[in-house]
């Protein structure tokens, strides 16, 4: 997971912050169970951290 040409690593942050909120009201917007969009939202955590760590990236917060 190289870093997209577009992004210059030395302008990235040394601390990510991500409110995770939303995926219950995004799967049932999508008549999906409640329970599908906080999967999907796991999901999208496990990228975040593999490109936080992918691209030097050190301190990841997260909160609901």
């Amino acid at each position: 997971m190289a870093l997209p040409d577009d992004l210059d690593s030395t302008r990235l942050p040394r601390h990510l912050a991500v409110i995770m909120d939303g995926n219950g009201r995004w799967a049932q917007q999508r008549r999906l169970p409640r329970v599908r969009g906080h999967q999907m939202g796991v999901q999208a955590l496990k990228r975040l951290l593999q490109l936080c760590g992918h691209w030097g990236i050190p301190a990841l917060t997260t909160g609901a």
